[in-house]
């Protein structure tokens, strides 16, 4: 247990939603906080969970009562309710920065979406003026952005985001997805909501250049949450599919958002886990792939190089063609495919695992001193 001259600890973040990653880190901090022998609640501007105890943001100054309390803000998006607590707090302050998606990715898609991103890079350099003892990042691509702002190398540390694979290690698969898709064909899948920075289009393109050019057999399985404010995103995803696969779109499935059971079967029914996204501030879908022992192709965006490491095939230029002739050479090279996905066990072994996590979070908490 962590010797920390602390008492009670608000874990805070602007809104909580079900399989969301940042939800799930504010919920895995929580518990690990708990588990210390700490007291921990969590405070939210907003919330989706029912199964979870969530207090309102407006009760949280009573809870948080003298200066060896903690406030924990996770931080991602634009929200000046949790700059103000920041400000006002009579207690100790640490932020947990997953990095804010730049505005320009949801122009002509989602106004909300744009406003709050545009506003979360603005309070970017607020926060990391305010003062916080600790900054926690889920990556060092993260960290680099505060350092560039200003905060102090000793007072940013890495902490990887707590997640659910546990859980979705210990489930069954989903029967009725195993019996649907288990025909033989080479399946590709990514993981992650259909939002505009995830590049889809990108690897539409790839699937449908390895589609016909090395295997009509296979199918690319998009797994995530389709928003309603990102319909004209959506819309235009299912457009180049039915240009780049005229007659064959039904190679590339849309599955929506699916149970932990239905996404397992997922997981189990692929050959490779393919990601081509623009933005991320970690990528905890790719930590899924390597716990699931699935190879990684992924193009060299934000923090994936620094989440996969040597443990995948990292593609620097978006290059449909070459990501295609990588699907194609891990999906006939059986030996290869184990290889890549044993490397990818492994770093998940070695440096994602919640208990790692874990230590990693209470030894950046330890260098916080109440005077």
């Amino acid at each position: 247990m962590p010797n920390l001259p602390l008492n009670r600890i608000a874990v805070v973040t602007s809104h909580l939603s079900n399989g969301d990653a940042v939800s799930n880190d504010v919920l895995g901090m929580a518990r690990a906080i708990e588990r210390a022998g700490l007291r921990a609640r969590i405070f939210s501007g907003s919330s989706d969970l029912t199964a979870t105890e969530v207090n309102s943001i407006r009760e949280i100054k009573d809870f948080l009562t003298n200066e060896a309390d903690l406030l924990i803000y996770h931080y991602s998006i634009g929200w000046n309710q949790g700059l103000e607590l920041l400000r006002s707090v009579e207690c100790r302050t640490a932020i947990k920065y997953h990095n804010v998606t730049p505005p320009e990715f949801f122009i002509g898609i989602s106004p909300w979406h744009e406003e709050r991103c545009r506003a979360g890079r603005f309070e970017l350099r607020e926060i990391a003026h305010a003062g916080c003892d600790i900054y926690l990042t889920d990556s060092e691509y993260n960290r680099t952005d505060l350092l560039l702002e200003g905060v102090a190398e000793d007072k940013a540390s890495v902490v990887p985001p707590f997640h659910h694979i546990d859980r979705l290690e210990s489930l069954e698969a989903d029967l009725q997805v195993l019996d649907k898709y288990r025909d033989g064909r080479a399946n590709i899948l990514m993981v992650g909501r259909v939002a505009p920075h995830k590049g889809h289009p990108f690897l539409i393109e790839a699937f449908a250049d390895y589609h016909r050019n090395h295997n009509p057999d296979s199918r690319l399985f998009i797994v995530g949450k389709e928003e309603e404010a990102f319909l004209p995103y959506s819309e235009r995803l299912r457009e180049i599919v039915s240009i780049m696969l005229p007659d064959e779109e039904e190679s590339v499935c849309f599955i929506g958002e699916a149970s932990d059971h239905e996404l397992k079967a997922y997981y189990l029914l692929s050959s490779i886990f393919a990601i081509a996204s623009e933005h991320e501030g970690f990528c905890v879908p790719v930590v899924e792939a390597m716990s699931m022992k699935l190879p990684v192709v992924a193009y060299a965006s934000s923090a994936i190089p620094a989440t996969i490491g040597k443990a995948g095939v990292v593609l620097k230029e978006h290059n449909p063609r070459l990501m295609a002739e990588t699907f194609d050479r891990l999906i006939r090279d059986e030996t290869l495919n184990v290889s890549f996905g044993m490397k990818g066990w492994q770093r998940y072994e070695q440096n994602f695992t919640n208990e790692k996590i874990e230590l990693e979070l209470f030894k950046a908490l330890s260098n916080i001193s109440v005077d």
